[in-house]
């Protein structure tokens, strides 16, 4: 029976069925979160930098090895969709797979929602003056991290920002919570399937 016994966040398809939103809802359904996303799993520490787009895993401090738990379900039971918030950032990240959010889905979601999405005008502007320089700088360091060509042509400022220079230099996920006062001041509701994002320097 040891041999055949399979762990209780391995990648695959047979774990019951995949809740959609309306679903989980109408059951009213907690979650557990997948503990790499919670960052309590001792023998697998996530690395994820949201600039470049780094994700490994640190099981000896010399060395980086691949994400191999990518294909992990993110939650159990799995679901169809996730929605990630930050105190950060006024962003709602929606993570959505048909077939049930994965490790892979949380990250390369929330990647792509900073790296490729541009703050508004008007969010902009909401920020302080100082906080509006430092968001300035960013872009242009992050810009500047873009390789020789970047930094040889001498590339002007830019006047449009992406979301990922509105953290500055908290880029590290730092896990996944629960967080239900704050949920329901920023949304003005909570459920099972909204987690709050944390992110370190």
């Amino acid at each position: 029976m040891g041999d055949s016994a399979v762990g209780k966040w391995a990648t695959g398809s047979s774990y019951g069925p995949v809740l959609s939103q309306t679903d989980l809802y109408l059951l009213n359904t907690e979650l557990q979160l997948n503990p790499i996303l919670q960052g309590t799993n001792k023998a697998f520490n996530l690395m994820f930098n949201i600039v470049p787009r780094e994700v490994s895993t640190q099981e000896a401090r010399d060395r980086d090895i691949p994400f191999t738990a990518k294909d992990e379900p993110a939650t159990l039971p799995r679901v169809t969709d996730l929605i990630i918030i930050t105190e950060l950032s006024p962003w709602c990240t929606m993570v959505h797979n048909p077939r049930g959010v994965t490790m892979s889905d949380v990250c390369t979601t929330i990647w792509k929602e900073y790296t490729e999405n541009y703050i508004t005008e008007q969010e902009f502007n909401s920020l302080s003056p100082r906080l509006q320089e430092q968001v300035k700088r960013v872009s242009q360091n992050n810009q500047n991290a873009g390789g020789w060509a970047a930094m040889y042509y001498g590339t002007p400022a830019p006047n449009r920002y992406k979301r990922v220079d509105w953290l500055r230099d908290k880029i590290f996920f730092d896990g996944l919570t629960k967080k239900d006062m704050y949920t329901v001041s920023r949304l003005g509701f909570k459920a099972p399937n909204v987690f709050v994002m944390n992110l370190a320097a």
